[in-house]
């Protein structure tokens, strides 16, 4: 009874924090030092208490739940919501699975640092070999044009791997550690509501 219960409750819970996830996806800013097209969201925020709570296979169905909710207003021909579900995926996994053997606030903070590192680091080459490549054929936007774009912002970038290296790692990893601090900062409150307890 108490098992069944317990899936019950991280079911649900991972439901629910698929669907915070999706509305936050929607709540995305430009942010001035990087080209218009990249904005920032923290709708990893409820994956990462996910896969702190529940472990990080709910913390990816949160990733998974949010981009299919945004699937159908996508503007990108899906390859930003795949984008999307794969970064989060990547960090959420990683930090969770940390955290599953490590279970500890030094264990959750080494997690996510780590989990926003290895997001960062798959971001490059996911971008450069997939997503920009995707929207050079959707989109008929010559890389040149992109490239440009970051150009305007940073003269001194030669190149597509130049440009992801001094802007998307970073902002990648900014991103990573922002939904972290935020996760730290509420974590401890929601646990109660997150584990059925009183």
């Amino acid at each position: 009874m108490q098992k069944s219960t317990n899936r019950t409750r991280v079911l649900t819970g991972t439901a629910m924090l698929g669907a915070v996830a999706a509305l936050l996806m929607y709540l995305e800013f430009p942010i001035p030092i990087m080209p218009a097209f990249i904005k920032l969201d923290v709708s990893e925020l409820p994956a990462l208490l996910a896969s702190f709570a529940y472990g990080p296979v709910s913390g990816i169905v949160v990733c998974l739940i949010k981009n299919l909710i945004k699937l159908p207003s996508t503007s990108t021909a899906a390859v930003g919501e795949l984008f999307n579900f794969v970064m989060g995926a990547v960090f959420v996994g990683t930090a969770g699975l940390v955290y599953k053997f490590h279970k500890s606030r030094k264990g959750a903070i080494l997690g996510a640092a780590v989990g926003a590192l290895v997001m960062a680091l798959v971001s490059v080459p996911y971008n450069y070999f997939i997503v920009y490549p995707a929207y050079v054929t959707f989109y008929h936007l010559p890389l040149e044009a992109i490239i440009g774009m970051y150009q305007a912002i940073n003269p001194g970038v030669d190149g597509l791997l130049s440009c992801l290296l001094v802007f998307n790692l970073p902002f990648t990893f900014f991103k990573g550690a922002l939904d972290a601090a935020l996760c730290f900062l509420i974590y401890k409150p929601l646990s109660p509501l997150l584990h059925g307890r009183r």
